[in-house]
């Protein structure tokens, strides 16, 4: 399978929580080297549409649909979802934690380093999470993307707690993801500069 084979087609799709319908008739397609920016006000379901493309959230109606994919690997199994928390263990150290994602899910050798040092946390290698900063901790939740190459980037406010340097290097990182024909679907409250990104507004179904 090559990136420029990938596209993800959602059809129709609904979300239901706890009753209430969250959204509905929500259609969209991307393809590779594609971003697709989620907005919304709190509560339109961002966060329940990237969980269900990520295989977290039942589809309550509608089709999620890759093409292209391992046939053997469901979406989830090709993308990484980062969510608003970061799942981290306190009592590992940062390149403990690396090593394990490395291990669980699968990664080419250098990944471990390479991973560091994109997010800026080479530094902070033998340091327990539990001495990590709110910024520092959001990073190494976010260098999986690098340590484990997936297809798909499934971000839920990836921007939470960074500051200017370390958006500028998640954009960095973002672009150089679409540039070798990954995709992305993000919700984010900022312009994070993606040339050519699309915009689906919940609510509107529509995407632009």
């Amino acid at each position: 399978m090559t990136t420029s084979e990938l596209s993800l087609s959602v059809r129709d799709l609904a979300c239901e929580r706890g009753g209430r319908l969250v959204f509905g008739g929500l259609s969209f397609s991307l393809g590779h080297s594609e971003a697709l920016v989620l907005t919304g006000p709190n509560g339109a379901g961002k966060s329940s549409l990237l969980r269900q493309l990520a295989g977290l959230l039942d589809v309550t109606q509608g089709e999620i649909e890759l093409s292209g994919g391992d046939p053997e690997r469901t979406i989830g199994e090709q993308a990484h979802y980062v969510g608003h928390l970061d799942a981290l263990k306190p009592s590992m150290s940062v390149v403990e934690t690396i090593e394990f994602w490395r291990s669980f899910l699968g990664s080419i050798p250098q990944g471990a380093e390479t991973a560091l040092e994109a997010l800026g946390l080479a530094h902070l290698a033998d340091l327990p999470v539990a001495y990590l900063s709110a910024g520092q901790r959001r990073r190494l939740s976010l260098a999986r993307l690098i340590a484990v190459p997936r297809p798909i980037w499934l971000l839920d406010e990836p921007t939470v707690a960074l500051d200017a340097a370390s958006v500028a290097r998640l954009v960095a990182l973002m672009k150089g993801h679409l540039g070798h024909g990954g995709m992305i679907v993000a919700a984010t409250h900022l312009d994070l500069g993606l040339d050519g990104a699309r915009q689906l507004r919940l609510g509107a179904g529509v995407a632009v």
